[in-house]
């Protein structure tokens, strides 16, 4: 059960961070550019903390390499721009709903990499989960269908393909992050060395795109100042809880104990936004938690 609180105290912080970095998005500040900010001041600390092992990480086996570089600049730097990118060609709710079926890919890589058992229960407690996840979002669903566009024009406008391309590419990224960083704990690196795998070759990977984005280091001081902030909380804090949670859960039982951050986000905009809760979304919050929990006791 620790594991399972670490995580949930994870996106709880995760959920904070959504204080700071969506108003600085509507002020102007790209997406890629807090992506890329974020990456640079993480990289910075950990090289700062990790300068005496930088010589060691070229000595390690080539399939940690891979495993490192699934986890930073697929799961850390291309799929964030990817789920990004993706809102220019998909409707906001559709991409958000198709996020939800990320636990399905961390389960099944998690059953063939790590040789994870899922059984029948697991599964049935799995789908209440993501049941829960849909119900937090239902607002998503019934903006969705209640366009005044059909459905069908919804997910079939123009550019919809390469939307559908980046979301898969995002989730399975994103997936894969969680697997192969629990494959690394599990080989024996320690979670600090994890997290500087993944920001320094997330922030790695972001490089080439830099000339695509005009006005990277033009922004007034103060958006400087809340990206540090935002990257204190949800990138060095709640990563740590994060990966020492994920030290000591399945990468199956992670992935969707991940799925409580939308919950915690509407719980942190009743807070402090004053944006009430629904009876859906406190259902879906309570099956999402509950079916996580049964997991956990249950060892499924």
């Amino acid at each position: 059960m620790v594991g399972f609180f670490l995580v949930l105290g994870a996106s709880a912080l995760w959920a904070v961070d959504t204080l700071i970095r969506y108003p600085l998005i509507n002020k102007g500040v790209g997406s890629f550019s807090v992506v890329f900010y974020e990456h640079l001041i993480l990289s910075s600390i950990f090289l700062i903390i990790f300068y005496k092992k930088i010589p060691s990480f070229f000595k390690i086996p080539r399939k940690h390499v891979l495993y490192f570089f699934i986890v930073g600049a697929i799961g850390s730097g291309f799929s964030t721009l990817a789920f990004t990118k993706a809102f220019h060609f998909l409707n906001p709710s559709l991409v958000i709903l198709l996020q939800k079926f990320q636990p399905v890919v961390a389960i099944s890589l998690a059953s063939v990499i790590l040789k994870e058992r899922v059984g029948p229960m697991f599964i049935l407690w799995a789908i209440i989960c993501i049941l829960g996840a849909f119900l937090i979002s239902y607002d998503d669903i019934i903006n969705l269908f209640s366009s005044r566009a059909n459905f069908l024009t919804i997910i079939s406008q123009p550019g919809s393909f390469q939307g559908y391309i980046l979301v898969i590419f995002s989730i399975f990224g994103w997936g894969s992050s969680t697997v192969f960083g629990k494959k690394l704990l599990k080989i024996g690196y320690q979670d600090e060395e994890v997290m500087a795998g993944r920001f320094i070759l997330g922030l790695v990977s972001l490089l080439p795109f830099i000339p695509f984005y005009s006005g990277l280091f033009s922004h007034e001081l103060n958006v400087y100042g809340n990206i540090s902030l935002m990257v204190l909380v949800s990138g060095l804090l709640a990563m740590y809880l994060y990966y020492h949670g994920l030290r000591k859960l399945s990468a199956r039982a992670c992935s969707l104990t991940e799925l409580s951050f939308p919950f915690m986000a509407v719980i942190v905009n009743w807070v402090f936004l004053d944006a009430k809760l629904t009876l859906i979304q406190l259902l879906g919050g309570l099956l999402l938690l509950l079916g996580s929990i049964i997991i956990q006791l249950k060892r499924y």
